[in-house]
C-alpha cells in the first residue's frame, strides 16, 4: 500500500467513543463550549435591549456558531458543544438574585429567544452531520 493510498483510506471503524482521545479535538469543544456561553450571555442582553432586531440578532448569532461548530469539527457534537455552553448561561442568568435583581423579564422576548436557541440549536446540530460516509444514494434494500 503506498503512502497515497494510506492517506485516502477510510477512517478506523468504530464509533466515536471508541477511538483514542485527541487532545487538539478536546480543546476545540472546550473552546466553543465558552463560545457559546459568551453568545448566550449576550444575546440575553441583546434580545431584550432592541426588542425584535436584538431578538433576531441574538438567534442568528447562536445559529452561525451553532452550525459553525458543527461544520468545523465534521461532527454533530460540533454544533453541541456550543449549544450546551449556551443553554448553561441562559440558565444561569434566568435566576434571581437574592438582591431581586434578574436579567430576563417574563415577557414575550424572552421566551421566543429561550425557545427559539433550543430549535435553532437542534436543527444545526441535525444539519452538521452531514452525508453519511459510505453510503450510496439509494435507499435501504433496493
Amino acid at each position: 500500500m503506498s503512502t497515497q493510498d494510506r492517506s485516502n483510506a477510510a477512517p478506523a471503524p468504530g464509533s466515536f467513543l471508541a477511538q483514542p482521545l485527541n487532545p487538539a479535538r478536546l480543546a476545540a469543544h472546550a473552546l466553543l463550549l465558552v463560545l457559546g456561553a459568551l453568545i448566550g450571555a449576550a444575546g440575553a442582553l441583546v434580545q431584550a435591549a432592541w426588542f425584535p432586531g436584538g431578538l433576531l440578532l441574538a438567534l442568528a448569532g447562536a445559529a452561525g456558531l451553532f452550525f459553525g461548530g458543527g461544520l468545523a469539527m465534521g461532527t454533530r457534537a460540533g454544533a453541541g458543544s456550543p449549544a450546551a455552553g449556551w443553554l448553561v448561561a441562559v440558565i444561569l442568568l434566568t435566576a434571581s438574585r437574592p438582591e431581586g435583581d434578574f436579567v430576563f423579564a417574563a415577557n414575550a422576548g424572552t421566551y421566543l429567544f429561550l425557545l427559539g436557541g433550543l430549535i435553532v440549536a437542534v436543527i444545526c446540530a441535525t444539519l452538521a452531520g452531514g452525508p453519511q460516509q459510505g453510503g450510496g444514494a439509494a435507499r435501504v434494500g433496493r
